[in-house]
């Protein structure tokens, strides 16, 4: 039976799986899906398939390359159309199936449905949503982030529509029709400027941070509103089943851009991690714990990351005059046994990893070099190969196992913090689940040298 181009199941998808435990015990991961972009906007977007099977005679290889039909889009995130979370019982779709990709372009504002089926390695295009649709339906430009969420597609959105600065915010798409259903808040409060959400599902608590509209991020960081401390600062908690703004809690305006949100897996648990680009007191990174206090939400900061003292000579005329390389956290992520979490710090070239078994004190326990500003790290198995970006956007195996990080953010800051050229390069690190640490796969590491063709998870 269908329903427009999808198909609909009457038994859960095998993948699809009830407890964080049972997810971890899932098969290992045979492909990755991997977004790539050209910054001259000259040639399409694509969507690259890699081999991650270490059996496999193309591990590590390029097997599947599907191109967007346009130029322009800018990829940077995308996810499902379904997951675990149909499972959730107030709220049960267990008929859907994760087997399409929504890939949205935060430039363009079209949105892409792409389907893995039947080959996985060669998806294909069937439906693309053009910007028009989504600022009709739903008051949005920009979509930054999709969650496959109990009740359909969660699609963050960082601008207003018809040119509209804001307010960002959360449009929602039919998890089968791909239809735009609305805007997803029923009253927003004091919710502005928009960026990532995420949600406690079993507690009807969402939650949402902070970055810029779109003038303010498309053409970089603007030096004058990071110092006027004009970026966002806060998170914002809500009523996820009545779609009410709860509570804005605000970091501090030094604590400038509050981007990725990572919830605690267990779904008995009430604290998650938000990371911290920069400070502008001392260009240090964090990294934030919400959790409850009483009946309200609280934060506390449990990381600090220092900048690094550098020859201004080495610098992007963007830091020349603070002579130090803010380490930059645009991306955290959580394995989903909550044992580890893993900081991106773009800006030093470094992934962090920390044994948060006590979320409010946070252990380091690993660190892998990559790039950096300054740095240039080579991977191990390219030693003489000085790589620019850094460890940006990470993707962690259920099993805990691997690590997978890309190294490009957004076009036009790769521009600003490394002028002569970001590249491309993609790379796996092998994680100890027991003791923690983190060593980089010698077999896995793709790197490609043209200005275009971006990899991103």
């Amino acid at each position: 039976m269908t329903s427009g181009d999808a198909t609909t199941r009457w038994t859960p998808d095998p993948t699809f799986y009830p407890s964080p435990r049972e997810a971890v015990t899932a098969p290992a991961e045979k492909l990755a899906y991997v977004a790539a972009f050209d910054r001259t906007a000259s040639r399409p977007d694509a969507i690259v398939v890699l081999d991650t099977d270490p059996d496999s005679p193309d591990y590590g290889r390029v097997v599947g390359w599907t191109d967007l039909p346009y130029v322009g889009d800018e990829l940077h995130h995308f996810g499902w159309n379904a997951c675990s979370s149909a499972l959730c019982p107030t709220a049960p779709h267990p008929h859907v199936e994760r087997r399409y990709l929504i890939v949205p372009g935060l430039r363009s504002s079209r949105i892409h449905v792409i389907d893995t089926q039947p080959d996985p390695r060669q998806p294909q295009i069937v439906k693309v949503i053009g910007p028009e649709e989504l600022a009709k339906r739903a008051g949005y430009s920009r979509p930054h982030t999709v969650h496959c969420g109990p009740d359909g597609i969660y699609l963050s959105a960082l601008g207003g529509a018809d040119g509209a600065e804001g307010p960002g915010g959360i449009a929602v798409l039919d998890h089968t029709t791909f239809e735009v259903r609305g805007a997803w808040e029923a009253d927003r409060g004091p919710q502005f400027l928009a960026y990532d959400l995420w949600w406690h599902l079993t507690q009807d608590v969402l939650v949402t941070s902070e970055w810029g509209t779109p003038s303010m991020i498309e053409d970089g960081i603007i030096g004058e509103l990071l110092l006027g401390r004009r970026y966002g600062h806060a998170i914002h908690f809500w009523d996820l089943a009545k779609r009410h703004h709860l509570q804005r809690v605000d970091l501090g305006d030094a604590y400038q851009m509050p981007l990725e949100l990572r919830p605690a897996h267990d779904p008995s648990k009430s604290y998650g991690f938000v990371g911290v680009v920069i400070s502008v007191e001392d260009l240090s990174a964090s990294v934030w714990l919400w959790h409850r206090d009483g009946d309200a939400w609280a934060v506390t900061k449990v990381i600090d990351i220092p900048a690094e003292p550098a020859d201004p000579a080495d610098l992007p005329d963007l830091l020349k005059p603070f002579g130090a390389v803010p380490p930059l956290v645009t991306d955290i992520d959580l394995s989903v046994d909550d044992r580890f979490l893993y900081v991106s710090c773009w800006g030093t070239g470094e992934l962090r990893q920390y044994d948060i078994s006590d979320p409010l004190h946070p252990v380091q326990t690993g660190s892998v070099r990559l790039g950096g500003v300054v740095r240039r790290t080579a991977h191990p198995s390219a030693p003489d190969e000085a790589l620019a970006g850094g460890p940006q956007m990470v993707e962690v195996s259920r099993d805990g196992r691997r690590v997978y990080v890309s190294n490009s953010l957004y076009g036009a800051w790769d521009d600003q913090f490394y002028p002569d050229g970001v590249g491309a390069w993609l790379a796996k690190l092998d994680v100890d689940v027991e003791a923690g640490g983190l060593t980089p796969d010698e077999r896995f590491f793709r790197i490609s040298r043209r200005s275009g063709s971006l990899p991103r998870w």
